[in-house]
């Protein structure tokens, strides 16, 4: 065990602060790292959400308005691809790295330079990814899954998607490798494992998701790349291999993807809950429990996106019901948090508005969840609109308002000032009523038997869809207030103190605001660390 004073020491030797175009291209600072990651994020968030707006403009009306079938679904493939590895992993990251070291009274991530690769790899997989619509053939047009046969009918840009994946999968490693290593070995010595802040033990437990699961999907796409181009059969079934075989090797991947992008706003919403209800959380160990049973059920269910390949009666019985198990930590987790709130002293400033939002309609994904779980409905559901509806109101809602209420609790302190209150509840009252104009009709197009990943539809699905593209280009637009506001924020907000929300708790706002270079030089005594635990 290192003494109080090893991790000063081992960075004072070599403490150069870099300016300039140095100062990001050589960061080693996870502040720096962080707020690339983050700016990155932006980026991509803002592409995959230009791309969606595309795709909703031609689905305005029946018949081919814009595009043609083949650009269509590029859009869809890229805009699914874009959003959950270029938007939503990696502004959980930035998160990670700006809050993790301040939440365990570290000065820095445990690997510096490891955490510099792991970020200036995204760039270039992205512009890679994004350049496919520039080659002959066009971008991949087979769908975020990338489901053989159909993909493997891709042009050139075949091989650049193979290869763009590995390169995310190798950065989401060592951004993984980073947060074990930083909170397992860097914690300040009172801080025990069960005294962490609910947003360190959910990205704990998602670091180990993303070791377990990015080596499956890189030896998916790697299976995909010999059979299009070195003559093997793994998926081909003119030579004996197997499409479905491909299903299940992605989706042993797919299913705990969705909890590696869930699973840190559950600690978000834990952390600001508290916070703007001014009391303790509720039943903290449950939560961390909790949120453990989650990840390791994700593992044991993947086949329910496969319901209607065929798959014998057991099987499907198996993995209905292990499904619906999820629901038991989901719902405690939901427990909690409102028990939490009852009879706090409620405020309702931007993150609690952004946190309110997420519970009530990342509940309404959950229940849309437990229909698609049951097998018989499910062949209803299955490739319909209703699909398209679930995992949108589980990832914008869940996901994506869950990074907004990150931002907007810990942005005074990463600046020092604070934000625009006023426009930040605007926003937040634009893309929480426009989101629900943009998916909730998604819902009914589904039932009523709408699939999904066409360009044209027939003529009774009109109405619904006009509501729902009308929804997306106003939550579309209504975004752009964010940066906005991030950007006034930083330029010229008013300044506060060490704690920016009144019944704020955690190590990270007993630092100064904003924090200094290294954010715990000497780590935090066992009395700072008891007075800022959240239980």
């Amino acid at each position: 065990m290192p003494t109080p004073h090893a991790p000063a020491a081992s960075h004072e030797d070599h403490d150069s602060k870099p300016h300039g175009w140095r100062r990001w291209v050589y960061a080693t600072n996870h502040k720096d790292i962080g707020t690339m990651y983050l700016i990155f994020a932006c980026t991509m968030f803002f592409i995959g959400g230009l791309l969606a707006m595309l795709i909703r403009l031609e689905l305005f009306q029946p018949g081919l308005q814009f595009w043609d079938p083949q650009l269509f679904n590029s859009f869809t493939t890229m805009h699914a691809l874009i959003m959950i590895f270029g938007a939503i992993m990696p502004a959980w990251v930035g998160l990670a790295n700006w809050m993790i070291p301040m939440q365990v009274g570290a000065p820095d991530m445990a690997l510096p330079r490891l955490n510099n690769l792991s970020f200036w790899i995204l760039p270039f997989a992205f512009t890679l990814l994004l350049s496919t619509f520039f080659v002959p053939g066009g971008a991949p047009a087979g769908g975020w899954t990338m489901y053989p046969p159909l993909m493997l009918q891709t042009g050139a840009s075949f091989p650049m998607l193979i290869f763009s994946i590995h390169l995310m999968g190798a950065s989401s490693i060592l951004g993984a490798i980073n947060v074990i290593v930083t909170i397992m070995n860097m914690r300040a010595p009172g801080m025990t494992l069960l005294r962490m802040p609910l947003f360190v033990w959910t990205w704990l437990i998602t670091a180990y998701l993303l070791i377990a699961v990015m080596p499956v999907l890189a030896g998916a796409v790697t299976m995909l790349l010999t059979d299009h181009f070195f003559g093997t059969t793994f998926f081909t079934a003119a030579g004996g291999g197997d499409p479905v075989m491909f299903q299940h090797i992605f989706w042993f991947f797919g299913h705990p993807e969705v909890y590696i992008l869930i699973l840190p706003a559950f600690g978000i919403i834990s952390e600001v809950v508290p916070t703007f209800s001014r009391k303790p959380l509720f039943g903290y160990e449950a939560m961390v429990y909790a949120v453990a049973s989650i990840a390791f059920l994700s593992f044991i269910v993947w086949a329910h996106h496969m319901f209607t390949v065929g798959m014998p009666l057991a099987g499907q019985l198996f993995f209905m019901l292990s499904t619906m198990l999820i629901a038991v930590p989901t719902g405690v987790k939901v427990f909690n948090w409102t028990a939490t709130m009852w009879k706090g002293s409620l405020s309702f400033e931007p993150p609690m508005l952004f946190a309110l939002a997420f519970l009530f309609l990342f509940s309404i994904g959950g229940f849309s969840g437990l229909m698609l779980a049951i097998v018989p409905a499910d062949y209803q559901y299955q490739d319909t609109y209703f699909v398209v509806a679930h995992f949108h109101y589980v990832l914008v809602p869940g996901s994506i308002f869950g990074i907004m209420a990150g931002v907007y609790y810990w942005l005074p302190k990463w600046t020092g000032r604070m934000y625009d209150l006023k426009l930040a509840t605007w926003h937040f009252w634009l893309s929480a009523i426009f989101v629900n104009v943009l998916f909730f009709p998604q819902h009914f197009l589904g039932l009523a038997g709408m699939p999904r990943r066409i360009p044209d539809y027939a003529v009774q699905f009109t109405d619904w869809n006009m509501v729902s593209s009308i929804g997306g280009f106003a939550f579309g637009l209504s975004q752009l207030l964010f940066p906005y506001l991030i950007w006034k924020c930083v330029r010229g907000g008013e300044r506060i103190g060490n704690k920016a929300w009144e019944g704020a708790h955690g190590l990270e706002w007993e630092l100064s605001s904003p924090p200094p270079y290294h954010s715990w030089t000497t780590p935090p005594s066992d009395a700072v660390i008891a007075r800022g635990a959240a239980h």
